[in-house]
């Protein structure tokens, strides 16, 4: 697994630590093979345990949250939902010198939606069908919401995207990024009841088993706020007919869609000026959903 330091104060895993962490607190496991997964995650560092387990580490302080998240709403949630999500089975304490709080998950089975789908307005079907359930959830006991989380209005996050585009300089077309994205500002904010919003639905979050989507994964962006900001696969993920499809099925309207394009774009430039130097995989990903949301832009 390419280990590339992202983070100036990240924590370094490997599989002796995961190990011995697990021979202190989970015995039961501490004999099955590990190895490193290798992708393009930016903030856990995941091994494979055995055929039917996985560790997740992270590698960075604000990531340590999720596990408690994911711990709490996923058993809620799941039921709801038609596609799999993250099964937690124990959750570790910091030890031999790693600091943070771990997790041990099912192993769900499948590739990332980087090319992997085979039909994309099927899946643009079973995603909407992920998204129109996962807003259904009764969002009772729900966590309060950060300022600029997903799932909050796009003007909290103004100055981080404005920052970043300047940060960018000529490596992207940052005029043409600043009027969409200005665009995207002036749309009607939301007005309508909040809904649970996953927040990070790009392709590494998604599965693929058989070219069909299978499940979703990294909860960590979970919160109650805008719907719009879950659109964001309609840039990351799908093109052409399959956008449409996608857009079709989640029946929605202009003010949102531009919204959602927005998160598309915040997200994208944000990612590239941060990870630019560090990690190629985010940076293709990015780089692909920018030139999305600025062609679907110049359009009349």
């Amino acid at each position: 697994m390419s280990r590339t330091k992202m983070h100036a104060d990240e924590v370094h895993t490997d599989a002796e630590l995961v190990r011995r962490l697990l021979a202190g607190q989970f015995p039961q496991w501490a004999g099955l093979r590990i190895e490193p997964v290798d992708s393009y995650g930016t903030d856990h560092d995941i091994y494979r345990l055995g055929d039917h387990l996985s560790v997740r580490m992270p590698r960075i302080g604000w990531a340590t949250g999720q596990a408690a998240k994911e711990a709490r709403w996923l058993p809620k949630l799941a039921p709801h939902l038609p596609l799999a999500v993250p099964v937690q089975l124990a959750m570790g304490d910091p030890a031999e010198g790693y600091p943070f709080t771990w997790s041990v998950y099912e192993w769900l089975p499948g590739a990332n939606a980087n090319g992997t789908i085979t039909d994309l307005e099927q899946a643009a079907v079973d995603l909407a069908a992920f998204i129109k359930a996962l807003r259904k959830v009764d969002q009772a006991g729900a966590h309060p919401r950060p300022r600029g989380a997903r799932g909050a209005p796009l003007a909290e996050g103004d100055e981080f995207v404005r920052r970043s585009i300047a940060q960018l300089g000529d490596r992207i077309d940052g005029a043409a990024a600043l009027r969409s994205w200005e665009e995207s500002l002036s749309a009607p904010v939301w007005d309508g009841a909040e809904v649970w919003v996953h927040g990070d639905l790009l392709p590494g979050n998604l599965l693929v088993v058989g070219g069909r989507l299978s499940a979703v994964i990294d909860f960590g962006g979970l919160n109650v706020g805008d719907p719009a900001c879950d659109l964001q696969p309609a840039w990351n993920v799908f093109a052409g007919e399959s956008r449409r499809r996608f857009h079709a099925e989640l029946g929605v309207d202009d003010a949102s869609w531009l919204r959602g394009r927005g998160w598309a774009l915040s997200q994208a430039v944000n990612a590239l000026a941060y990870y630019w130097d560090t990690n190629p995989g985010m940076v293709r990903q990015a780089s692909h959903a920018l030139a999305q949301v600025l062609a679907e832009s110049r359009r009349p």
